[in-house]
């Protein structure tokens, strides 16, 4: 069984505040471990589930988080940014049998975390497919869907996790935390390794895995920029529709140009 992991920061056990997920604050260590610790429970269960190939997809802010030598062999590890549309999905292909993610977070403009965002919290205020508003997670598990493999577990703040189950009914899912304005209450951190464990190991011991999203025959992307100056900008894109109030619209038939789209603009 070959498994792919992407994991990101702001849904990780602690995290509250910018300062504890940027890499040159003097708080960034005690989550650097944090998300290790994670991913590497994710794998160790994996390996107990049967798994004999494991890749890690490093998705966060550098893309240079996750200490390679406290995962478990023989997993391998995805760094830095090679800018391929797949983004946090980076390396993600049919081969795979299942998708993890761990550390997710809730969508920009969400109460369910204080770090929610959707993919640039600088630029980005909305992101919606279909009429329907996504986070990081409905973005790549749509990507999932892209090379046929199913997202079976995601861990992370509790709205992520309510999403995840609203787009695929049956996945599995640990909310690590949830958002109380800007504070966060959360589990211990060694018990949330216990039971991101425990749920990615029930995770991939069942069958059937539950489908992904299906991606529509005409798919119609909608963006909300903060500054309304990026999506005049983005008006010049192939295909894009800019509007005064800082949204932008893109039509297309295939899942690859909407995630095109997202990367060079």
């Amino acid at each position: 069984m070959k498994i792919f992991i992407s994991a990101d920061i702001e849904g990780i056990t602690g995290t509250t505040h910018w300062d504890e997920v940027t890499r040159t604050h003097p708080d960034y260590p005690e989550f650097q471990e944090q998300i290790t610790r994670e991913v590497a429970s994710a794998c160790k269960a994996a390996l107990d589930a049967g798994a004999t190939d494991i890749l890690v997809r490093d998705a966060h802010s550098t893309a240079r988080n996750i200490r390679a030598a406290d995962l478990p062999e023989p997993a391998r590890l995805v760094r830095g940014w090679s800018r391929h549309p797949y983004m946090m999905m980076q390396e993600l292909d049919s081969s795979f049998d299942a998708v993890l993610m761990i550390g997710y977070h809730s969508m920009a403009g969400s109460t369910d975390n204080p770090l929610a965002h959707t993919l640039y919290s600088d630029r980005i205020a909305e992101i919606r497919i279909n009429d329907r508003p996504v986070s990081e997670f409905g973005v790549n598990a749509r990507t999932a869907s892209l090379e046929s493999v199913p997202v079976v577990f995601i861990s992370g703040d509790k709205g992520v996790c309510q999403e995840a189950v609203s787009l695929i009914p049956g996945i599995r899912t640990v909310a690590v935390k949830k958002g109380i304005g800007s504070s966060t209450i959360n589990m211990h951190p060694d018990q949330a390794c216990k039971k991101i464990y425990n749920g990615v190991k029930a995770a991939l011991s069942a069958r059937p895995f539950p489908a992904g999203p299906s991606l529509a025959k005409k798919i119609r992307l909608d963006i909300r920029f903060i500054d309304h100056t990026i999506a005049y900008r983005a008006g010049y894109y192939p295909g894009v529709t800019s509007r005064e109030d800082g949204w932008i619209s893109f039509e297309t038939s295939d899942y690859f140009n909407v995630l095109r789209l997202l990367l060079f603009i």
